[in-house]
């Protein structure tokens, strides 16, 4: 196999055999395929996509390029949540310790920031002294200990794809259904879960801006986890504005511990309950989705999910003081609301201007070697529908270099379209497949 008639064979919408994607995928993996001639590959299948064959292959490959975990001697069901991602995406902080003080283990294997989305692991490293970087070792021994462990991919976990996801985010190669497909699933199969649930995004700052496409990934996983013999189910929920008040890694874990004391935004704590209550469902521990949700709203209220977070991020190193005054967690320097230029209401939000707009800031990647900033990021005033006043705060920027910040600034400006008569409000949940 030589990785150029791949590439070729690719780019003239040609097909390829499950044996040469698995042979493709082995030698990237190995390094014998160099990423520039990855990256040519990657943006062939973005322009001319892949059969369903193609994609099983992929998923397949990705998914034994390293060690399929092995849970079924643990008691209990395991269950997983996954997000397509978005702007001020943070439900699996919330849900993750809500399902396991439900009674049902949650062995999390999680991505970074991904485009203008948030990952859940640079929120999380956002805590200080929290450790993503578990052994497989160490992964069982918190999920044994506490029913949930939230890492990311080690060496063995599914190899192939910890390489192509830190590739196609800088390579403009993410808004494919294919690659997301295999991403997700190759992670997901590979950690030894029973059901899994998934929040398939929607809208201006989701990487499927269209419901029907949405739709389609989502059928493709639900289809791709069910012949695994999984019990898949796929949320269709909207991203045409930020999930939450915030966005950015340690205004999103404090805006999770607000949720989990019982507060926070509504449109957050609704998504978190809906999402909750279906790996309850799925993992037999209720039935039916409005006892999950009741369970889930009783575990917050009762304390018991906001002292299982605490309880995680003390096994994986954290700094609990934090989680009991998010104040400590580090803060950006300085501060800058971005105005309305006119009075009016808030019509519509391009929502991927705001995730970018986080981005220049500092908040993730423009180049797989870039830093993140865990304190820079943004918090909404203003949504969909919401009457705006002339001079008004529309959205702060928080940041501590000035460098970028006039871009930042424009993007913020440019998201919000201001309307002399209010619009429609998008819902948060469309349908779910797969149910």
């Amino acid at each position: 196999m030589r990785a150029v008639d791949l590439i070729r064979r690719k780019r003239d919408s040609g097909e390829l055999t499950s044996e040469e994607i698995h042979e493709l995928i082995t030698a990237y993996t190995r390094g014998d395929v160099p990423d520039y001639q990855m990256s040519a590959w990657l943006m062939a299948v973005v322009l001319r996509g892949m059969s369903r064959a193609e994609i099983a292959a992929l998923t397949e490959a990705m998914l034994h390029s390293g060690s399929v975990l092995d849970f079924s001697g643990l008691a209990g069901r395991k269950v997983d949540k996954h997000s397509t991602g978005g702007v001020g995406d943070k439900t699996s902080l919330v849900i993750a310790p809500i399902v396991a003080a439900g009674g049902l283990k949650v062995p999390m294997i999680s991505g970074r920031g991904l485009g203008h989305s948030g990952g859940t692991l640079d929120k999380l490293e956002s805590i200080p002294g929290f450790n993503v970087n578990l052994s497989l070792t160490e992964f069982r021994r918190v999920l044994e200990k506490c029913g949930c462990a939230l890492i990311g991919q080690t060496a063995e976990i599914a190899p192939a794809d910890k390489k192509i996801y830190a590739l196609r985010d800088v390579t403009g190669t993410v808004e494919s259904a294919a690659l997301i497909c295999a991403s997700i699933m190759s992670k997901k199969l590979a950690e030894g879960i029973d059901a899994l649930v998934l929040d398939v995004k929607t809208g201006s700052g989701a990487f499927m801006k269209n419901l029907d496409d949405a739709a389609g990934l989502a059928d493709l996983l639900v289809e791709t986890g069910k012949r695994m013999g999984k019990n898949v189910v796929a949320l269709l929920t909207d991203m045409n504005q930020p999930l939450g008040r915030t966005a950015g890694n340690v205004l999103e874990v404090a805006e999770s511990i607000e949720v989990l004391a019982g507060g926070g935004p509504g449109d957050l704590r609704e998504l978190c309950l809906e999402l909750a209550a279906w790996m309850f469902f799925l993992g037999e521990r209720v039935k039916s989705v409005e006892e999950g949700k009741k369970l889930s709203a009783d575990l917050i209220a009762s304390g018991q999910a906001r002292k299982k977070f605490r309880e995680i991020v003390e096994l994986q190193g954290g700094d609990t003081a934090a989680i009991d005054d998010p104040a400590r967690l580090p803060q950006a320097r300085r501060r800058l609301d971005v105005c309305s230029a006119t009075a009016g209401y808030v019509v519509s939000i391009h929502c991927e201007h705001l995730g970018v707009a986080g981005v220049v800031l500092g908040g993730g990647r423009e180049k797989k070697e870039d830093k993140i900033d865990p304190a820079v990021g943004l918090t909404f005033h203003k949504r969909i529908g919401d009457r705006v006043d002339r001079n008004e705060p529309l959205c702060t920027l928080h940041y501590n270099s000035d460098a970028r910040l006039g871009e930042a600034k424009r993007l913020t400006e440019s998201a919000y379209s201001i309307a002399r008569e209010p619009a429609s409000v998008p819902p948060l949940l469309y349908r779910v497949i797969g149910a």
